[in-house]
């Protein structure tokens, strides 16, 4: 299992446009790149202890996420993904499920565990049969990203970051939104393996950036009400 570096850090909107004009000259956007970003929300989970929420509270390292993510409001592809930290650093697993998967995993019915299943889901299953584990709140955001496969880089401007606690409207179009952050600012997330080259750590350097342990789901489940005994609405699928 390979785990790579990930490093955060908060930035306002002015830096972001300095920090975009020395990236693009040197690293190529993502294959998801349009004007503007592209919508990310994702969906995470926490167990009946909150383990999840109290790990970030108390800075714990090693650790595991679940959480389902789709991209600009499209439900055809959907992804579960396992994101695990250890000593820093970060690893991530993900496989596709669909909207009816999906639903059932948001009413409470564990996936499948199998030796033909994707492993996120059998560990997701594992989780929610022995742990409770279940949605807890939405992130939603805009993402624009940058690659280079010299060190296998990937930056990311996340914008606009938001939370909902209506996590039985995953799937709808909209959901209620609530700003985890002051206005005009955002994140920059730096990932690579194994070393940042030169020419991409000079482009990020401002002189005043520090790193965080920003915590996207942290945050928003602090700024939403939890959403104890909602109810997923019913959906039809063909």
């Amino acid at each position: 299992m390979k785990y790579r570096n990930e490093w955060k850090y908060q930035v306002s909107a002015a830096e972001l446009v300095v920090l975009e004009a020395r990236l693009r000259p040197i690293m190529p956007p993502d294959k998801h790149h349009r004007p503007g970003g592209y919508a990310i929300r994702s969906l995470y989970f926490d167990d009946f202890a909150n383990r999840c929420f109290q790990e970030n509270e108390s800075g714990v390292d090693d650790r595991r996420k679940f959480r389902i993510r789709l991209y600009n409001g499209v439900t055809d592809v959907i992804k579960l993904e396992v994101k695990e930290k250890k000593n820093g650093m970060t690893h991530k697993a993900s496989c596709s499920i669909d909207a009816e998967q999906c639903y059932r995993i948001l009413q409470g019915e564990p996936p499948r565990i199998g030796n033909d299943v994707p492993a996120p889901m059998n560990l997701l299953s594992v989780a929610m049969r022995t742990a409770g584990m279940a949605p807890k709140v939405i992130v939603e955001y805009e993402r624009t990203a940058y690659v280079s496969p010299l060190g296998n880089v990937r930056i990311t401007f996340d914008k606009n970051i938001s939370a909902s606690g209506a996590v039985a409207r995953f799937l709808e179009p909209k959901v209620p939104l609530t700003p985890i952050l002051p206005a005009g600012q955002h994140v920059l997330e730096v990932k690579f393996d194994e070393f940042l080259p030169d020419s991409m750590a000079q482009a990020l350097e401002l002189g005043r950036l520090r790193r965080t342990a920003f915590s996207k789901y942290y945050l928003s489940r602090l700024a939403v009400p939890q959403p104890w005994g909602e109810r997923v609405l019913q959906h039809e699928f063909q």
